[in-house]
């Protein structure tokens, strides 16, 4: 079994770490998306690495068990917000770290428009501001479904909800 109080790590890093180019692209990604540090967009890359080797193993299945395995792969990364319905497993093959990245609630919060800078957004989840179907979560990280995108606002008692509410007002 294993420890429980040492869980399994989420995240495989770069298998050479000096690389000008990845070093540069992963800087530009931390910024954009303000991670907190480079093992949150590992993180992010490593999910999008084993979506990938789950399509390709599916590839090589026969065609009678890949139709049902398939399918629930993309139903499954559908409600995600990972690939569109009527996706393929092309489109599975084709996930980046970005894809996971546009995912996550703090970039959501900043897109929606309920934080001013991608920084604030972090703020205002870590802080519990920000709610999803009025359940405070406090992860920046945390992988928002297409169900929940809709649900997101401001928390019950937030300084900012009666802020936004006294403005529409």
């Amino acid at each position: 079994m294993g420890d429980p109080r040492k869980p399994r790590k989420k995240w495989e890093g770069p298998k050479h770490p000096w690389i000008k180019e990845r070093l540069i692209k992963e800087l530009e990604l931390v910024g954009r998306y303000g991670l907190k540090n480079k093992k949150e967009l590992w993180k992010a890359a490593t999910l999008a690495r084993k979506f990938r080797h789950l399509a390709r193993s599916l590839l090589a299945l026969p065609e009678s068990v890949r139709a049902e395995r398939e399918r629930a792969l993309l139903d499954r990364l559908y409600r995600m917000g990972l690939v569109d319905k009527n996706a393929s497993l092309d489109d599975v093959l084709g996930l980046t770290a970005e894809h996971i990245l546009e995912r996550r609630l703090q970039t959501i919060v900043y897109r929606k428009g309920l934080a001013k800078t991608i920084m604030q957004a972090r703020q205002l989840i870590v802080h519990g501001h920000i709610a999803i179907n009025g359940r405070r979560v406090t992860s920046p990280g945390y992988l928002v479904s297409r169900e929940e995108e809709e649900l997101i606002d401001y928390a019950p008692g937030s300084p900012f909800k009666e802020r936004a509410e006294a403005s529409t007002s």
